[in-house]
C-alpha cells in the first residue's frame, strides 16, 4: 500500500462552506490519555495485548463514552441535512456508537479500487453534528463522510468545523477520500450521493482511540546516563553545532561541557528539554529530550564534548566546523533506512572508512513509523555513535509523516534550520549552504505548489557552485509516476541548473543521464543527474527498462558518498564492504 504527496488542488466546490473552527470542550485525546493511565494501573503487560472491545466499554465511565461518541468529528450545518457515513465493510466490528445514535445501514455501496464501503445515514436537523470514533481497532481505511440537504434547493453552509482545516471535494467518482493517499480515488458512488459535499481525511485517525493490539515494549528505554546523542547544523556550520540526547524523564537538567582541541579552558551550554510522550509504550512512556545549540565556535576547530548532568555524563566525542575559507569536503547520504539493523550495520563501518566526511543526510523513510517512539529508538541503537561524531541532516518521507497525522515525532527530535516555507511546519523543508554547495531540502509528504515558491527562492538566490536537492520521492523511477513532482519542480531544477537530485522510496538504485526538459542530454552541465537509493535489502521482481538511466542495480543496502573539491565532484555508490557499485565525476567548465 503506497502513500503519496497530497495535492494542493484540493478545491472547495461548494462556495458556502466555512473553515472557522472550534474545539469541542473536552478531547478525545484527553480522554484516551486518561483510559491507558487507567489501564497501566490495572493491568499486566499480558493483559494489556489481549484486551477486547467487550473490556473497553464497561471500564469507561458514561462521560468518556460521550465523548467517544460526539467529538472526534463535529460540525454546524445551516440546513436540515443528510449525513452519509461511509464504513469500510472489512473493519469487523461497528463503532459502539453508530447504531445508538441514530444511524442506519443502507443498501448504498462506495467503491474505490481498495475498499468497498456500507453507507450509513442520518437526518440532522439545523444546528450541529457530533460524530464518535472510528473505533478502538487501527482499521487504516477509516470512515468518511459526505453531507446533502433534506429539500431541494437548499445549500447547506457547513461551518464550525473540527478537527481544523478540514478539506472538501465534491462526491463523485474520482474523487478522492484519503489526502494521505490522493490517487486512491473513487471508482462507484451511488446516484444519490454525487453532488454532495465530500469530507476527506486521513487514515492516521485510526490511531485516535487505539486500544485493541495497541501496546508496544521498547527494546530500548531511556535511562539516567545519556544516549541517542546527535549532531545536526541549523545555523551557520562555521561557527554553531547543536547536539540532542535523550534521558529517563526524571531528569531534568542536561549540559554540554566542550573544548577547543588542544585548549586547557572548558566551556558550558545548557540544554533545554522537553517531555516527550508515546502513550503507549508501558515500558517508557515518557522521556526527556534535551537539545544545545553551541554558538561562537571557531571554524575550521576540532570540539570534544560530553553531554550530561551530575553523576551521569556520556562518554567524550568530537565534532568539527566548517572551515570559513574555502576547500574540499565530501559527505555520505542514504536512501531509506526504516530503522534497519542492515542499514545500522553499514552505516556504523562508513566512519571508519570516511572519517574525513562533514556530515550525513537520510532521504525520509528514516523509521516505518513514525508516530512509534520504539522505532526511533531501534534507529538510534543501530546507527551506533555515527551521528555524536559527524551531523544528520535528514529529511522525512511518507512513514515518518504516517498516514497523513504529519511528523510531529520527527520534528521533536531533531534541531534543523528553520527557513523553510513560512505557512508549513519549520525543520521539514529547509536549505542550508556548507563551503561552495546549497542543499535544498524538501519534504515531499507537503503540497507540492506550496513549495514551489520558496524552492525557486532558494535556487535563484544562492551563489553557491554546486546546487543539490534532496527529495523523498523521484521523480524519475519506473514504478510510480511523479508528473506533478516534474512540471511544479522539474522546471527550476532546470532553470536554476541543480547539478544533483537525490531520492529514495522506490527500493532500488538508478543514476539517471543527465536530463533537461525532461529529456536525456548530452553531459552534466546542461542537465540535472536524478539519482535514487535504498539502505535495505531489497529486491525488485519487476524490472522495467528505464531509458534515462545510466546505471541501476535491484538490491541493496547500499550509500553514497560524494566529494567535492572547488570544480570537481567525485560520485562513488558503496556496498556494505565498502566495494564501488558505480561512479562518476563531474567537472564545471562553466564558473
Amino acid at each position: 500500500m503506497k502513500s503519496t504527496p497530497f495535492l494542493a488542488s484540493i478545491l472547495l466546490f461548494i462556495s458556502a462552506v466555512s473553515c472557522t473552527t472550534t474545539q469541542p470542550t473536552s478531547s478525545v485525546h484527553e480522554v484516551m490519555d486518561g483510559v491507558v493511565t487507567r489501564l497501566y494501573e490495572k493491568l499486566t503487560s499480558a493483559q494489556l495485548d489481549t484486551i477486547s472491545e467487550s473490556y473497553i466499554l464497561p471500564f469507561l465511565s458514561e462521560d468518556e463514552k460521550q465523548t467517544l461518541a460526539t467529538r472526534y468529528w463535529t460540525f454546524d450545518v445551516s440546513v436540515p441535512v443528510v449525513v452519509s457515513l461511509m464504513r469500510d465493510q472489512n473493519q469487523k466490528t461497528l463503532p459502539f456508537w453508530l447504531e445508538k445514535s441514530g444511524f442506519q445501514k443502507t443498501a448504498m455501496l462506495v467503491k474505490n479500487e481498495e475498499y468497498t464501503y456500507d453507507v450509513w445515514q442520518k437526518k440532522y436537523d439545523t444546528g450541529k453534528v457530533e460524530l464518535g470514533i472510528n473505533g478502538f481497532d487501527k482499521h487504516r481505511p477509516v470512515y468518511f463522510l459526505s453531507v446533502g440537504a433534506q429539500k431541494k434547493g437548499d445549500k447547506p453552509v457547513i461551518s464550525n468545523v473540527f478537527p481544523e482545516n478540514q478539506q472538501f471535494q465534491q462526491m463523485k467518482v474520482g474523487a478522492f477520500t484519503y489526502h494521505d493517499w490522493d490517487d486512491l480515488l473513487l471508482s462507484e458512488v451511488s446516484e444519490s450521493l454525487i453532488g454532495q459535499t465530500l469530507f476527506t481525511t486521513v487514515r492516521g485517525r485510526a490511531r485516535e482511540a487505539h486500544l485493541m493490539g495497541a501496546f508496544r515494549q521498547t527494546l530500548y528505554p531511556a535511562t539516567n546516563r545519556p544516549d541517542q546523542i546527535m549532531l545536526t547544523i541549523s545555523s551557520d556550520p562555521t561557527t554553531t553545532m547543536d547536539i540532542q540526547w535523550r534521558n529517563k524523564q526524571e531528569v531534568k537538567n542536561g549540559t554540554v561541557i566542550y573544548w577547543a582541541e588542544a585548549a586547557k579552558d572548558t566551556l558550558t551550554a545548557t540544554a533545554t528539554s522537553f517531555k516527550m510522550e508515546d502513550r503507549l509504550l508501558p515500558n517508557d512512556r515518557y522521556v526527556q529530550r534535551f537539545t544545545a545549540h553551541l554558538t561562537q565556535l571557531k571554524p575550521a576547530t576540532t570540539y570534544f564534548y560530553r553531554v550530561g548532568t551530575t553523576g551521569a555524563w556520556s562518554e567524550i566525542a568530537s565534532f568539527k566546523t566548517q572551515a570559513a575559507t574555502p576547500e574540499a569536503f565530501s559527505f555520505i547520504w542514504f536512501g531509506d533506512t526504516h530503522k534497519s539493523p542492515d542499514w545500522g550495520n553499514m552505516a556504523r563501518q562508513t566512519l571508519g572508512r570516511h572519517p574525513e566526511i562533514s556530515f550525513y543526510s537520510i532521504i525520509g523513510d528514516l523509521v516505518s513509523t513514525g508516530l512509534n517512539r520504539d522505532e526511533w529508538d531501534e534507529f538510534f541503537h543501530h546507527s551506533g555513535q555515527i551521528f555524536s561524531q559527524k551531523p544528520l541532516m535528514p529529511i522525512p518521507g511518507n512513514h515518518d509523516s504516517q498516514d497523513g497525522l504529519g511528523a510531529a515525532m520527527y520534528q521533536n527530535l531533531f534541531s534543523l534550520p528553520s527557513n523553510g516555507p513560512e505557512k508549513l511546519p519549520t525543520e521539514r523543508t529547509y536549505s542550508f549552504h556548507y563551503q561552495n554547495a546549497l542543499f535544498v531540502m524538501i519534504d515531499g509528504t507537503f503540497s507540492n505548489t506550496e513549495q514551489t515558491a520558496w524552492i525557486e527562492k532558494q535556487l535563484a538566490n544562492s551563489k553557491a557552485k554546486w546546487k543539490f536537492v534532496m527529495l523523498h520521492f523521484p521523480p524519475y523511477n519506473f514504478e510510480e509516476d511523479y508528473a506533478q513532482i516534474r512540471k511544479e519542480w522539474g522546471v527550476l531544477f532546470d532553470r536554476y541548473h541543480v547539478d544533483m537530485v537525490m531520492s529514495g522510496h522506490i527500493h532500488y538504485y538508478m543514476r539517471s543521464k543527465p536530463i533537461f526538459a525532461e529529456k536525456t542530454v548530452a553531459s552534466p552541465d546542461k542537465g540535472t543527474i536524478y539519482t535514487i537509493s535504498i539502505s535495505i535489502p531489497s529486491q525488485h521482481k519487476n524490472w522495467s527498462e528505464e531509458d534515462y538511466a545510466a546505471a541501476r542495480f535491484q538490491s541493496g543496502p547500499v550509500y553514497q558518498h560524494i566529494r567535492i573539491d572547488n570544480n570537481q565532484l567525485t560520485y562513488r555508490c558503496l556496498d556494505v564492504e565498502g566495494k564501488v557499485k558505480d561512479e562518476l565525476t563531474i567537472v564545471k567548465t562553466n564558473k
